[in-house]
């Protein structure tokens, strides 16, 4: 019954954080700290969850992107789409091969959600006065994936925050474009990397999940990540992030504080 409580409890906290720039990573490090480690297909599947409801939240987008390609806009977006995904898969596997491990450790986590807070007040504070336009630069994409990469190998530095700002800094003064082109760039990249962890997982004969279990937090990721996102979509069009900025430079600050104690 415990294990269950926690289950659902990491399900909603990857459903909330995946899209609020506050790190979704980061988070389920530091509830996992306290409630007992999950292994890396436990936390990238239900990550895959959260993805799913921003599949149904974009639907009609999408829709239009595949069945628009025959205009020149839409075959543009997408393959600025494309860009990001591949400089972000191609690095990633990079990262991977090259040994790359996420940190047991809460300290770098706590450090990136301060400087990712600070950094996030200071690029919004920029973004704001350059010209606003909603377009997605080549430059944006390239930028949009070499961040995915950073916030893949950094956790605590939150992929929507390295995304949005970065779209933001390099010149998609619109918040709602950053911010879609952000999430619509996170589909095929978390489902990669859903799948990825499954495939190696299964190589290594180390696939032992309680899937009942991964499920229920896949089905609990999706539903809470569904009501966030829609939430956040209508928040970002008459407000800055800037509270997320300070909770995240509030909570990092709190973590180390209480560090020695934990």
């Amino acid at each position: 019954m415990i294990d269950l409580f926690h289950v659902i409890l990491l399900g909603i906290i990857e459903g909330i954080t995946e899209f609020l720039p506050i790190s979704s990573t980061g988070h389920l490090l530091i509830a996992e700290h306290w409630l007992g480690a999950r292994s890396d297909v436990f936390n990238v599947v239900i990550q895959a969850g959260a993805i799913l409801a921003v599949v149904l939240i974009y639907r009609e987008r999408l829709w239009r992107l595949a069945s628009g390609l025959g205009r020149a806009e839409e075959r543009a977006y997408a393959a600025k789409l494309s860009i990001a995904f591949l400089i972000t898969a191609m690095l990633g596997f990079a990262a991977t091969r090259l040994g790359f491990k996420l940190p047991e450790s809460i300290t770098p986590v706590a450090w990136a959600l301060i400087l990712g807070g600070v950094w996030m007040l200071g690029a919004e504070w920029f973004a704001e006065r350059r010209p606003e336009h909603t377009e997605i630069t080549w430059n944006v994409a390239v930028l949009v994936g070499l961040a995915q990469v950073v916030a893949g190998v950094f956790p605590g530095t939150s992929r929507s925050a390295a995304t949005i700002f970065v779209a933001l800094l390099a010149g998609t003064g619109n918040r709602a474009a950053a911010t879609e082109f952000a999430f619509l760039v996170g589909i095929p990249t978390m489902f990669a990397a859903s799948g990825y962890e499954l495939l190696k997982a299964l190589k290594g004969g180390g696939l032992h999940e309680d899937w009942s279990a991964l499920a229920l937090a896949f089905v609990v990721s999706a539903l809470t990540a569904f009501v966030v996102v829609r939430w956040l979509l209508g928040y970002i069009r008459t407000h800055r992030f800037t509270p997320f900025a300070l909770y995240r430079i509030a909570l990092g600050i709190a973590l180390l504080v209480a560090l020695p104690a934990a």
